[in-house]
């Protein structure tokens, strides 16, 4: 695949009426039912207008809009496509508008918002529009509190509520396509290397995730970030994910016991590649609260 965004591959269909949309770095998921489709995740504001162009090219206008979690790489993008299409329903986890309205969350989204524009602009995947300018979260939209069913027509869409990862993270499961849909509730996908561990809400809550998302049995799962998996790839990721987590705590745990601060060497491991489209400050952060969540499970 072509990591510069030169080679014409979105949008991509997955499936019957399964379509990656986005680019590379940043990937949604188009689904259309016999009455109804709906697009999951919203990317961020400088994929609003690639993503506008891809739904033109298929002829599909989404009817729902799915934010998987507020986080500012899979938040940013929603604003724009709400305009674009302000009659489709937007489907959030429980906590989600919380996260954004927090008073410290604004500047860190737009902050963000701008870096990562500046980061596919370097590496020449020109943003149709400028960063985001200021932060609201969509007055109407309907909560997930547990697990939400959507008809599409001869395919369901179930939303599910999960923990670990972001306050008002869900899933998306298509049992009928044994697709899922999972955004980071794996970790962040590096292709060859599979996940990078991110249980920055609780560790006991991620590794409980990872079991029960295990269960669906998916032949599809689609990352947020750097495509899908597929049926072998697709069973070893889910079962490696959950080693690479239990893996990272041990060592975190590990070298506390041994009164080493091991942040500086997990920031210098994890700031590298697919990463650097992130601002050092974003993965200090992550860093630290990785650190503090496997402490407290120890």
């Amino acid at each position: 695949m072509d990591t510069n965004g030169a080679k014409p591959e979105f949008p991509k269909l997955l499936a019957d009426n399964l379509w990656l949309l986005g680019n590379y770095f940043f990937n949604l998921y188009l689904v259309r039912g016999r009455k109804a489709s709906a697009l999951i995740e919203a990317g961020i504001s400088a994929t609003v207008d690639t993503v506008i162009t891809q739904l033109e090219e298929l002829q599909i206008t989404p009817d729902y809009l799915v934010l998987t979690h507020p986080h500012s790489d899979h938040f940013t993008g929603l604003p724009g496509l709400r305009e674009r299409f302000p009659r489709a329903a937007i489907i959030t986890g429980s906590g989600a508008r919380e996260f954004v309205q927090h008073p410290k969350a604004a500047g860190m989204i737009i902050a963000e918002d701008r870096f990562m524009s500046q980061q596919l602009a370097a590496r020449g995947i020109v943003p149709g529009r400028p960063p985001l300018q200021h932060v609201e979260f969509p007055l109407n939209h309907a909560v997930v509190e547990h697990e939400m069913v959507i008809d599409l027509g001869d395919l369901s869409l179930v939303c599910l509520q999960v923990k670990g990862h972001s306050p008002g993270n869900i899933v998306v499961h298509l049992p009928q396509m044994q697709v899922l849909i999972l955004s980071d509730s794996l970790g962040f996908h590096f292709p060859g290397r599979e996940f990078c561990p991110l249980f920055f809400t609780g560790y006991a809550d991620y590794m409980e995730t990872l079991d029960r998302l295990a269960v669906l049995k998916p032949k599809i799962i689609g990352p947020a970030h750097q495509g899908p998996l597929f049926d072998a790839q697709a069973r070893d990721a889910m079962t490696r994910a959950r080693q690479d987590a239990k893996d990272l705590q041990s060592r975190i745990v590990k070298a506390h016991d041994q009164g080493e601060d091991i942040r500086g060497r997990l920031f210098e491991e994890f700031y590298k590649d697919e990463f650097k489209l992130y601002s050092p400050a974003n993965i200090e952060g992550c860093v630290q609260l990785l650190v503090r969540r496997a402490l407290e499970a120890a």
